[in-house]
């Protein structure tokens, strides 16, 4: 169980690609599985201690075993962790421009796949080192403003063309699609796709959908998930369905399925268990 959570907003010149670090310490019993749903995002654990184990249903070979410092995503479809003992390390959740920003690499070289850091950035392997040694909280974050603020100052920027494609899909007003949005950049629908997909990880329509999810899951989390001991009924979903931009109830439960593999309503029971963000 999480015994320490410790949260810590960055420097303000990092807080449009870092949103906020997570201290955190787990001790575990005996081994505990979670549910971890599809998205948009990059995940980047640091840690040190019990290691973990994360797996793709899909394909084994995308996972990462035994490590305690690895990135994950993006992923089109769910993955589970598995892990037991006692664990310590700092997370962060990072958007794809972001995390191609600090990373300094393509995303279609981590997409649907999860990897110890020190097989994609040795840079990373060596500011985990330094955040277990540190003394306390404090000055693991003051380590990782400078480590990040380092990164920016020696990585090249975003291409503006596909930064202002991702916030369009992101802006979570009516949907957009990809032809309008090829004709907005004043690109074609396949010059659009294949950067995109190269520097961010997974095409712009597939992107589109793990967005809208992504807020579903979260409006979810501060609904039907603040009573996890009643499982609701389906009423209201078609009414969450259409103010979540769904078609209807159907199709919410179809993309429920594929990114979270099961309905929204199991998703609310008791022993699902997330550490994405909801």
């Amino acid at each position: 169980m999480l015994t320490e959570a410790v949260v810590a907003r960055p420097d303000p010149r990092l807080r449009q690609w870092v949103d906020s670090y997570l201290g955190y310490r787990e001790d575990v019993s005996v081994p505990l599985a979670r549910r971890e749903v599809a998205g948009a995002f990059v995940v980047l654990i640091l840690g040190w201690g019990a290691p973990m184990d994360v797996a793709d249903p899909r394909d084994r070979a995308r996972g990462a075993y035994g490590t305690n410092a690895f990135l994950a995503g993006p992923f089109d479809s769910w993955c589970a962790t598995r892990t037991v003992g006692t664990g310590t390390g700092v997370q962060m959740m990072l958007t794809a421009p972001a995390a191609r920003r600090l990373l300094g690499l393509p995303l279609a070289e981590l997409a649907n796949r999860a990897a110890p850091v020190d097989a994609v950035a040795g840079w990373l392997a060596r500011l985990r080192d330094e955040l277990a040694a540190a003394p306390g909280w404090p000055e693991r974050f003051a380590r990782l403003d400078a480590a990040l603020s380092a990164r920016l100052a020696a990585t090249t920027p975003v291409d503006p063309h596909l930064l202002a494609a991702w916030r369009r899909l992101d802006g979570g007003g009516e949907a957009v699609g990809v032809a309008t949005l090829a004709e907005e950049l004043g690109w074609s629908r396949r010059h659009l796709s294949v950067r995109f997909r190269r520097e961010f990880g997974l095409p712009p329509r597939t992107v589109a959908r793990l967005l809208r999810f992504d807020r579903a899951y979260a409006s979810l989390g501060r609904t039907v998930l603040t009573a996890p001991s009643a499982v609701p009924d389906d009423t209201g979903w078609a009414e969450r369905a259409a103010r979540w931009g769904y078609y209807d109830q159907s199709h919410l439960i179809r993309e429920f399925r594929e990114f979270a593999g099961v309905t929204p309503a199991a998703l609310a029971g008791p022993g699902s268990h997330s550490s994405n963000p909801a």
